[in-house]
């Protein structure tokens, strides 16, 4: 398949009600917060871990469309295929490093990106013993933050079951309590980019890039659990330039949408809630989202997914 000829970047609204959208391991789990601004945070790495899940769940079984980095795969597992189809009948021993033949190492690097769609989109390091090489991926995504600060609670929980017999003969009253943590509502916000010229390395293709505003439209939907509450993607609003190098830094275009808090008809800036003594958000309505396509530069093109 063709590459992608045209640069894109995107602006992506999504939020959480009573959820916690991305738990910090350091911390107990609690949702990620930026410590300055109190602002809640989600990882690059948890929205491309989202976007993963979606594609093996849509077209994992279609040619072209493994997930290399899936839940619980084993790295070099999937090296070593590439190796058996490309370079065969060599020992692991002498796969820690590329063939000396650039066209047999290429043709490892090119094995991957044909076959997994997370590598041709985000890009990997594969020189983990059985070395494939290393891609840039031409998709890329910012962490994520929320419009406004947040105030996570922890939620005490109980479950009226033990977990064995011990437990229950030993303890007497077997409820075990536990703790949960949430945030009450909050609309976060994250911008992306896609290097067409990235692309032409990996093969990066327009279909791959359709399978990739599904899965921002659509993952959130396919991940729910207890812990997550209800997330849902709001807002996904692309820029796209009319060549292959862009036509205007991303910044700016990424100045051009603006989320403001709303309240009995008036509109606020977020940051000065406090000021105004507006009362907290809990719904993706007490946000105005404004797009100033007057400014658009020339050469880009804004499309709004949903």
């Amino acid at each position: 398949m063709t590459a992608i000829q045209n640069r894109y970047e995107f602006v992506y609204l999504f939020d959480v009600a009573n959820g916690n959208p991305n738990g910090d391991p350091d911390a107990g789990n609690l949702p990620r917060l930026d410590p300055e601004t109190n602002q809640g945070l989600v990882t690059d790495v948890c929205l491309k871990r989202k976007v993963r899940n979606f594609i093996e769940m849509a077209n994992g079984d279609g040619p072209g469309y493994e997930i290399y980095m899936a839940e619980r795969a084993i790295l070099n597992n999937q090296h070593r295929r590439a190796w058996e189809a490309k370079v065969p009948d060599v020992k692991d021993a002498d796969r820690k490093k590329l063939p000396k033949d650039e066209e047999k190492a290429q043709a490892l690097t090119d094995w991957m990106c044909a076959n997994f769609y997370d590598v041709r989109a985000f890009g990997a390091v594969m020189s983990t013993g059985v070395n494939c090489g290393q891609v840039r991926g031409p998709v890329q995504l910012a962490f994520a933050h929320s419009i406004e600060s947040i105030v996570p609670l922890e939620i005490s929980i109980t479950r009226m079951a033990a977990t064995t017999v011990a437990d229950a003969e030993s303890k007497g009253d077997i409820r075990t309590m536990g703790r949960k943590h949430v945030v009450p509502y909050g609309l976060y916000r994250a911008h992306g980019f896609v290097s067409a010229k990235l692309a032409e390395k990996t093969g990066f293709s327009e279909e791959d890039l359709e399978f990739l505003w599904s899965a921002l439209e659509l993952m959130f939907d396919h991940d729910r659990s207890a812990a997550r509450g209800e997330m849902a993607a709001r807002k996904l609003y692309l820029f796209k330039h009319d060549s292959a190098l862009g036509n205007a830094p991303a910044h700016k275009l990424f100045e051009l949408v603006t989320v403001n808090r709303a309240f009995e008809g008036q509109e606020y800036d977020p940051a000065e809630r406090r000021t105004h003594n507006l009362p907290p958000a809990r719904q993706f309505s007490d946000y105005a989202v404004h797009v100033h396509r007057e400014r658009l530069p020339d050469g880009v093109e804004l499309i709004e997914r949903m």
